[in-house]
């Protein structure tokens, strides 16, 4: 089993053809061939199903892909690292973003990273907490913010930022920052809520709980997106972070209100893993990543955001 083999089984699985594999890789079609025949006769598995549709993987073939296309990434990174002029931080470094933050961080960051530190290539990431958490858990990503996490056996959780949830409304509804909105006068409209299961779902229900409320909910979505469209088109409220509605609120297109009684916030944390060298290009990204928020917190572009103690103090 060699590099040239795992580009082949990977590629042919992106594309779906072993001639369009042997274009990707400047190769004749009859070595792509032989390198996954070789592949499986060296696993003792089929690695494809040849169908009409093309080339799709089998279920140890779809297992094989996903370890090779690990494997090259770090060969990649490896390569990145070890070339770099002295003095000169080089790397690959894939960072998990909150979808909610993405809007406010991700330029500035990738910004900054070009600027500073020209060597490193930056890859940016964004989903929901949950999906991010398990990506970090499987090595896909380097480091990532999520919320409301505690360090685990296999990862460090800093704290960041503490952050209210508002009620959204359409514009009409006149809601305002400096007069927050009890959680049961919220729960009397219907709601447009993140989908069952998600992390922001559950700080919702739980405060619902605490509040004694039943929701009325006529819609669920997992975009933050979606959330807001439905709302702005008159399908009811919805509650969300600060960070994620701040443009919107400024544009006029939403109001918004801090929830109250109870309040409910979420925690956000950079987290990595535990295990494992972190590379210099790492620990530059996430020192740029964290600055960043510093300065959107306390420049005010991140609505009823706090930064945790742990971190405000620290030089």
């Amino acid at each position: 089993m060699d590099v040239r083999q795992l580009k082949a089984l990977v590629t042919v699985a992106e594309v779906g053809s072993v001639t369009r594999a042997a274009e990707l890789l400047h190769l004749v079609q009859p070595a792509v061939t032989r390198q996954i025949r070789t592949l499986e006769q060296e696993l003792g598995v089929p690695l494809f199903e040849r169908t009409r549709q093309g080339m799709r993987p089998t279920e140890a073939g779809a297992i094989m892909v996903d370890r090779a296309r690990r494997a090259l990434n770090e060969l990649e990174r490896a390569r990145a690292e070890v070339r770099p002029a002295p003095g000169v931080v080089t790397g690959i470094v894939t960072v998990g973003l909150l979808e909610s933050t993405a809007e406010l961080l991700a330029e500035p960051l990738v910004r900054a990273v070009a600027r500073d530190h020209p060597g490193i290539e930056l890859r940016l990431m964004t989903a929901y907490s949950g999906h991010l958490q398990q990506w970090l858990d499987d090595g896909d990503l380097d480091l990532s913010l999520l919320y409301n996490l505690d360090s685990t056996p296999s990862l460090n959780a800093r704290p960041l930022v503490r952050e209210h949830l508002w009620v959204v409304a359409p514009a009409a509804a006149g809601l305002r920052a400096d007069r927050p909105v009890p959680f049961t006068e919220a729960a009397a409209h219907p709601l447009v809520m993140p989908a069952s299961g998600h992390a922001l779902r559950a700080l919702i229900d739980a405060a619902a709980g605490r509040a004694g409320a039943e929701l009325d909910v006529a819609v669920q979505t997992n975009s933050m997106r979606v959330q807001k469209q439905l709302v702005l088109a008159g399908h009811g409220w919805t509650v969300l972070p600060g960070v994620g509605i701040a443009e919107d609120v400024a544009a006029g297109t939403l109001s918004a209100a801090p929830l109250s009684e109870p309040d409910v916030w979420r925690s956000i944390v950079l987290a990595t893993p535990r295990s494992g060298r972190t590379p210099p290009a790492v620990q530059v990204v996430a020192r740029e990543l964290v600055r960043r928020i510093r300065t959107e917190v306390t420049g005010g572009r991140w609505l009823s955001a706090r930064l945790q103690e742990t971190d405000a103090t620290e030089g």
